[in-house]
């Protein structure tokens, strides 16, 4: 028996038609990773080299669990794979021929906080206004205008983007991003754009490079193609010339991502660009229900804009999607939380909750808590964005390249060596006067004239030492003796030692961790067969995680919050979607018809997580902007076929629900809780009123009591409510009026 005979028709067809142009198209939950797995353990089986093959992905993550998948089929031929995400295949090609870029081998890759520092540094240089010229939306647009190949030239050229400039004020924009890249450039730094790029920039400038790549790399496959962006399909069409063995690998039906510059046209034009391309499709839904599937399938065909194809299942029929209506966001927080609770009793352990925005995590949070349910934010500071592994990995940066401005201001300063801000940014303007890096005016400062006092100036000079002796070793030593050194002699241990406070503590062990993972860096090359891995390889490697790489591990017995987004390629037992309201999803900014059909195919997304049973729910008023404002439910409820929704018939947390859901039920032309249930009817569900009984208890009826935060008060009633299965207090407080509270946390004394 071969790895071929694990996969079905379809799967088979797509893994073993290997020449020229093909499109894969996956339906959710089909077997995408197994098929492009296959695809290329498939090529190795037929002798193709593995240093012929060029497998781009999304994720670092998505890279190396590809990788060992296919080094369980074939073996170890897989390790010599030109396997990763667009960036981290890009570094590589770079880097032996970045002089005729003009960069030097060892340039620096810019992560966000390193951009947006320098973009705050020319802000303010300028003058420009910081509320209007926000970091984080002028990279926004300078990213923009790379994915779309416009330079900084053209950018000031293009009466479109001036246009829009002029709208949000920011007149000098373009004037911005000329002098983002010219301080790049002099950094000899990139950020992640500038690598995709520099690369296309190097076959350009190159044929001999060029045909070199396309010689070397005979076939190529791309991982959710659907995702990629203009600057990504032109690199990989140069890649793939001039035999075009391109596979690429994707859905259109779940292309989310155009606020990164994601165009799904790249998916959708894919056979006008290569005619004779073969086209696979794989339909059949390997994680869902049936009923769920269905659900989908309906939801997704409204979209016009798609690669015709009908998802299927095989699985059990399961249960409806359940919709439930809230009276406002709390109640809905407390709904889904209420029924995790129940059904984790049931023997249920891994749950989502998706929402459309971030900032839905709060109440959902809270309600949680209060029930004692263990969840997880998914998408938290990373391990490599904390302050002190960023400290380190500053030292480590500027080792090994002098001119990287930004690394240098984040460690110039710690441990504290007497080199203040007024200090710096006087350095920062000799330097751009006279066109040098920062560390060459400290190492040099008479020579460019420097007004700093004289004491200053020695300990410029002997901070200027201390990083050219880590350069002259940088290349000498691998990457955890090297790293270990640099830390020692720094100061950064014993300043991170004496700090014995929990945080202190926290940050020695997270140094401490980063240690433990160049080590096993280094020793996992070593097991690679390579010999020597100097420090420039690992921090290239760190600097191109992102935040889809997050470990998403141990979900079982606890609660997975977060967004839509961020759930892709995820799948989970239990889902729950909240917030299905207009202008929350689909988004207020969703306005051309492009822009829904996105939020669609994002809604497409959410429920196909779902494994095994979904629930929709929206409210009929949220607190937003510091006050409730009323909300109506989503045009998508109507997408989604009525065959395919029911009831939820499980008890809502709060007695005055019941009238609300029974006026959802009629707004959307259900009929109501009491009245026969017909077929085909749009269902919303009904919150059944609580149920309560009175308990025995130390407390009872017309105690006066005293709370620590509500103060004194009159006890009204103690009882058990069935549907939260909670015991509950109610006391009129003589200040606060009537609250309900927890009768194990109320916390009371007798008044």
């Amino acid at each position: 028996m071969t790895f071929l005979d694990q996969l079905n028709e379809a799967q088979r067809e797509a893994v073993t038609c290997t020449e020229g142009a093909s499109l894969i198209v996956a339906g959710a939950g089909s077997g995408k990773t197994r098929v492009l797995t296959y695809r290329i353990a498939y090529l190795l089986q037929q002798g193709v080299p593995a240093s012929r093959i060029m497998a781009l992905t999304f994720t670092n993550k998505a890279a190396r669990e590809m990788k060992e998948r296919i080094q369980k089929l074939v073996g170890e031929e897989a390790r010599y794979l030109m396997m990763g995400t667009f960036h981290s295949v890009c570094v590589r090609l770079i880097r032996p021929y970045a002089d005729l870029l003009g960069f030097t081998r060892d340039f620096s890759i810019y992560d966000t906080p390193d951009q947006k520092s320098v973009i705050k540094g020319i802000c303010k240089e300028r003058g420009l206004d910081e509320k209007i010229y926000k970091p984080t939306a002028v990279l926004a647009r300078i990213s923009m205008a790379k994915n779309n190949g416009i330079a900084p030239d053209a950018y000031g050229m293009n009466q479109q983007l001036l246009r829009e400039d002029r709208e949000a004020r920011m007149y000098e924009l373009a004037t911005v991003y000329a002098l983002y890249q010219a301080r790049l450039k002099a950094a000899n730094a990139m950020d992640f754009d500038d690598l995709l790029i520099n690369m296309i920039r190097l076959m350009n400038l190159n044929t001999e490079v060029c045909e070199r790549y396309q010689q070397q790399f005979q076939y190529v496959l791309v991982d959710e193609y659907q995702d990629t962006n203009y600057i990504q399909f032109v690199l990989v069409k140069k890649l793939a010339e001039p035999q075009n063995n391109i596979c690429v690998v994707g859905d259109d039906a779940q292309s989310i991502y155009s606020f990164r510059g994601a165009d799904i046209r790249n998916i959708l034009n894919f056979r006008q660009v290569y005619p004779e391309a073969r086209l696979f499709k794989l339909e059949r839904n390997y994680r869902s229900t049936q009923t769920i599937v269905n659900a989908a399938n309906s939801l997704i065909h409204k979209n016009i804009h798609q690669i015709e194809k009908t998802v299927y299942s095989e699985n059990d029929e399961g249960q409806p999607l359940q919709v439930q209506a809230y009276m406002d966001d709390r109640t809905e927080a407390l709904g889904v939380a209420t029924k995790i609770q129940r059904m984790r009793h049931k023997g249920y352990d891994a749950f989502a909750v998706l929402y459309r925005t971030n900032a839905q995590s709060r109440v959902i949070e809270n309600e949680l808590r209060k029930l004692n349910i263990p969840y997880r934010i998914y998408g938290g500071t990373s391990f490599y964005q904390r302050k002190e592994i960023k400290d380190a990995l500053g030292y480590l940066r500027l080792a090994v390249n002098r001119r990287d401005n930004e690394a240098l201001l984040r460690i110039v300063g710690f441990p504290g060596r007497g080199i203040g801000e007024t200090t710096m940014k006087k350095v920062a303007e000799n330097a751009i006067e006279h066109h040098r890096c920062y560390l060459d005016v400290m190492r040099s400062p008479d020579e460019t004239g420097l007004e700093v006092a004289s004491g200053t100036k020695k300990k410029l000079q002997a901070f200027a030492q201390l990083i050219d002796g880590f350069a002259a070793q940088s290349e000498e030593m691998d990457a955890f003796a090297f790293t270990e050194m640099v830390l020692r002699t720094s100061g950064v241990m014993t300043a991170l030692a004496v700090d014995l406070s929990t945080e202190g503590i926290d940050r020695a062990q997270n140094v401490q961790e980063l240690l433990t993972a160049i080590h096993e860096f280094v020793e996992q090359r070593a097991l690679e067969g390579i010999d020597f891995t100097p420090i420039t390889d690992f921090l290239s490697e760190v600097s191109l995680l992102t935040d889809q790489d997050d470990n998403l591990t141990d979900t079982s017995e606890r609660v997975t919050l977060m967004t839509v987004h961020a759930a892709k390629g995820l799948e989970f037992p239990v889902v729950f979607i909240v917030g299905l309201e207009e202008n929350l999803f689909p988004s207020q900014f969703a306005v051309k018809p492009s822009e829904v059909e996105e939020e669609r195919r994002l809604l497409y997304v959410a429920v196909t997580r779902a494994m095994e049973q979904c629930y929709l729910s929206f409210a009929k008023q949220r607190f937003r902007n510091g006050s409730f404002s009323f909300a109506s439910q989503s045009r998508f409820f109507n997408d989604i076929d009525r065959r395919f929704m029911g009831v939820e018939r499980a008890a809502a947390p709060e007695r005055h629900h019941y009238a609300d859901s029974a006026h959802a039920l009629a707004s959307m032309g259900a009929p109501s809780p009491a009245s026969q249930v017909l077929p085909n009817a749009p269902l919303v569900a009904c919150a059944k009123s609580s149920v309560s009984a009175e308990i025995l208890s130390a407390w009872k009826a017309g105690d006066r009591v005293s709370h620590r935060v509500f103060g004194l008060g009159t006890i009204v009633r103690v009882y058990r409510d069935e549907v939260t299965e909670n015991d509950k207090i109610e006391i009129h407080f003589d200040t606060q009026g009537t609250k309900t509270l927890l009768l194990t946390h109320a916390k009371l004394e007798r008044a």
